[in-house]
């Protein structure tokens, strides 16, 4: 099961730079209005199997908060599209996907784990 952290403000976005120092985080960027950006998280949720450990995982309503969408572009240089996936470590951008290419197989080899590491043991049976 993923906590979502709902990503609201661009100082959020600063925080993020220094937090993915100690712990990796993911971004979804999406648009509450698009059927293809609904399917993907979905189907991102069905397949999430990364514990909680693991990385952070924040979601940002880009018709919400474009600006904050902006803002990520600008910092970690990867351009702007929905829905997207983008895997922050140590400041950077590590990997980024959008549409079809959200794939939680290739974010959990970006992130160098295996398939439910990390998960308690109640939780992965």
């Amino acid at each position: 099961m993923i906590s979502w952290k709902e990503l609201k403000s661009e100082k959020a976005v600063h925080s993020i730079v220094e937090i993915s120092n100690h712990v990796p985080i993911a971004i979804f960027k999406h648009s509450t209005v698009c059927e293809i950006s609904a399917m993907v998280k979905e189907r991102i949720e069905l397949q999430w199997d990364i514990g909680p450990d693991a990385v952070d995982v924040y979601c940002l309503d880009i018709r919400a908060h474009r600006r904050v969408s902006d803002e990520i572009d600008r910092i970690f240089g990867v351009p702007h599209e929905s829905p997207q996936l983008l895997l922050i470590k140590e400041g950077k951008s590590i990997y980024n996907a959008s549409h079809a290419d959200i794939n939680v197989d290739e974010l959990r080899s970006a992130l160098g784990i295996a398939s439910g590491e990390g998960i308690p043991a109640a939780l992965a049976s």
